[in-house]
């Protein structure tokens, strides 16, 4: 068996490839900076999803895609004259609630139209975005600024997505389901903030801003955090929309909870925030 993972030196998509190695599975791993490739277990190719032509599926039996909904289809077809087998979609919760209906549920479409074995990876908010928007603040000045401290959610740990797919790929039972998966804890900003203190040895202090000011934070550190401020912050939607304000002043996350995990498809218990801020603790440092 040979397992093209897309997005190979992502978050998730290093978590897959490695656990595809560990697995004795033969891994092409794509990624658009070979200079990123730190796995030689595995094969690694550059590639890249916008350009459809420069994806390599000879030999491919399944494929781990986070495919741009632009050419989803266009690597679906390819993918599937190549003799791939079976896809898994890292998708997002976000389709689940109804809140995306552009970027994923393209990609989503095209797989389930394919005839292949399909199976859509739906995490919530990952952990790993307070690299992004908290990492440059935390390592230069041990501080967060951000608004609404109290608010929170259930950050999912990047490894518990990569689980979820590690699953879906290798094992039986998973075709034509879409799993949701989320952290195991409702957990306001502010213990989050605590959490990576904790892990950090170091007290990492909190200054509350409005979300206005909190906009101009995200949108001077770039990347991520300036390409997600409008949706994190409450001014637009997930599809970029300008937002309704009455849809989120009542809304209570709290009120959600239990939210679906990993442990529904591996067995096992999800991590928590906590355990997440301990294995990323030096990327804050």
């Amino acid at each position: 068996m040979r397992v093209l993972v897309t997005g190979a030196t992502g978050n998730v998509g290093r978590h897959v490839t490695a656990g595809l190695v560990q697995a004795g599975v033969q891994v092409r791993a794509l990624t658009r900076d070979l200079r990123r490739a730190d796995l030689p277990a595995a094969e690694f190719v550059q590639g890249d999803l916008t350009q459809p032509e420069t994806v390599p599926f000879d030999g491919v039996d399944r494929m781990f895609l986070f495919s741009e909904p632009s050419t989803a289809k266009q690597v679906v077809e390819r993918a599937k004259e190549a003799g791939v087998q079976r896809i898994v979609v890292l998708s997002s919760g976000a389709v689940t609630g109804g809140f995306d209906t552009t970027f994923h549920p393209p990609v989503e479409q095209a797989v389930r139209e394919s005839g292949l074995e399909w199976t859509h990876v739906r995490p919530g908010e990952f952990a790993a975005n307070k690299l992004s928007l908290w990492g440059p603040s935390i390592r230069a000045e041990r501080l967060v600024r951000d608004a609404n401290p109290d608010t929170g959610g259930f950050p999912v740990h990047e490894r518990d997505v990569a689980d979820v797919a590690l699953a879906a790929l290798l094992g039986e039972g998973h075709h034509g389901k879409a799993y949701d998966i989320n952290g195991p804890e409702l957990i306001s900003l502010r213990d989050q903030v605590k959490a990576i203190a904790d892990a950090l040895g170091e007290e990492v202090g909190f200054e509350e801003v409005t979300p206005a000011e909190a906009r101009e934070i995200y949108l001077k550190i770039g990347g991520f955090a300036a390409e997600a401020a409008d949706f994190l912050l409450g001014f637009t939607d997930y599809d970029g929309n300008p937002a309704d304000p009455a849809d989120t002043e009542d809304f209570d996350p709290g009120a959600l909870g239990p939210l679906p995990t990993a442990q529904s498809v591996t067995g096992r218990s999800p991590r928590t925030f906590a355990q997440w801020a301990r294995d990323r603790a030096e990327d804050f440092r």
